[in-house]
């Protein structure tokens, strides 16, 4: 996976849009500021999102230090997704993009349409990016 992290521009602005990208990398974020969720959870949040790609992408945002995937041992396995430290660190951003889509479908009169963007409280226990990403940055 660090082959994804080698790929990643150098131009900040450039760097953030392709950490980022994706169909369903930051609506995956969002969900995750609240509370850690098992990948059935995201599932049912996104059931326009296939499991397979819901994997990728939660995969690609590992690798980029945003999510922190923790297996529990039990039978049957239970995997938890958290954000980490790195990627709480974009609720700001987040909530900034949301309202940019409010104001956005008030614009184009589509407001009815939208359903409601809030960030759910962050929880305290965020994971720390794994070392080898924080050393690249």
């Amino acid at each position: 996976m660090a082959q994804i992290i080698k790929k990643l521009p150098d131009l900040p602005i450039e760097r953030a849009i392709r950490t980022l990208s994706g169909r369903w990398k930051a609506v995956i974020l969002y969900h995750l500021l609240g509370t850690p969720k098992r990948l059935s959870e995201l599932t049912r949040l996104m059931p326009s999102a296939s499991q397979k790609v819901l994997i990728q992408q939660l995969r690609e945002m590992e690798a980029h230090g945003l999510v922190h995937r923790e297996v529990f041992p039990q039978a049957p396995p239970r995997v938890d997704y958290s954000a980490t430290e790195l990627g709480l660190s974009l609720e700001p951003v987040m909530l900034a993009l949301c309202e940019w889509g409010q104001r956005h479908a008030r614009e184009l009169d589509q407001i009815d349409e939208l359903a409601d963007c809030i960030v759910r409280p962050v929880h305290t226990k965020a994971r720390p990016a794994p070392a080898a990403h924080a050393q690249r940055t």
